[in-house]
């Protein structure tokens, strides 16, 4: 960890040195999410709910999510553009290094720049909660946290997974944007209005329904998920980084290199 932030310092210098640049690139990822929340707005100003979900409650999944995914953005950027290393031989000199690969890759690049996105995220996510009628305990209130921490840890694995497959085809990572930027979207809306076989993949597989619509239930003390064990159920989505690096270290093991 030691090392990770030394990485992550030294690329915030960096940005920093171009400072009018980082604040305007800052700005555009806050209006850029923030127009998607005004048709999300109108939307609901035609329809009062969807599938009996009222806006606010919307809103709380719309800020979760993104703030999970500016956080990713921003601390496994490296992974996002790893085909190139792959592509160029670079990778090789990342092997003979006494540190972990996924920890180098991990700090070749930062994109602190997020913070604009992060920033709009959070406002939604304030908003929600404040306009909510939920009686807070402890347990929602780690609840709250481990949704944003659960979905930093999805789609992180996500990177992490397309990255991989990197090893095989440098084209994997278009279909990354399926999942991430897709599942993104996806999530700003409750799992329950989609159908059945994309609410199994997306709870079994990807399990974003961890902190989703699971712990959303929890929070409104919903019929049958008032048991306070749902309160850790975003855990799954921590988890699901324990099979994204495991698939990570296969790909790497068997790695062929360029000999370039």
């Amino acid at each position: 960890m030691k090392l990770f932030f030394k990485y992550a310092k030294m690329w915030l210098k960096s940005q920093l040195e171009y400072r009018m640049s980082f604040i305007l690139l800052s700005i555009g990822q806050f209006f850029v999410p923030f127009f998607v929340f005004i048709g999300m707005y109108l939307l609901f100003q035609r329809f009062d709910n969807i599938a009996g979900w009222q806006f606010q409650e919307v809103a709380l999944l719309y800020g979760s999510i993104h703030m999970s995914f500016s956080i990713s953005e921003a601390l496994v950027r490296g992974f996002d553009s790893f085909s190139s290393l792959v592509v160029t031989g670079n990778f090789d000199r990342l092997l003979v290094r006494p540190v972990s690969t996924a920890l180098q890759v991990l700090g070749s690049k930062f994109e602190f720049t997020r913070i604009g996105r992060l920033l709009q995220g959070s406002i939604v996510f304030t908003w929600a909660i404040v306009n909510l009628s939920i009686t807070w305990t402890t347990l929602k209130v780690i609840c709250v946290l481990l949704m944003v921490i659960g979905g930093t840890f999805i789609m992180s694995g996500l990177f992490i997974i397309f990255a991989t497959m990197s090893f095989w085809t440098i084209q994997g990572l278009e279909i990354a944007n399926i999942f991430t930027d897709g599942g993104r979207e996806m999530s700003q809306y409750p799992l329950s209005i989609y159908a059945k076989s994309i609410q199994k993949f997306f709870t079994y597989v990807v399990p974003f329904a961890a902190v989703n619509i699971l712990p959303l239930n929890y929070l409104l003390e919903k019929p049958g998920y008032t048991f306070w064990g749902y309160a850790f159920i975003p855990l799954i989505g921590v988890l699901f980084i324990i099979p994204a690096l495991s698939f990570w270290n296969f790909g790497v093991k068997y790695y062929k290199s360029t000999g370039s």
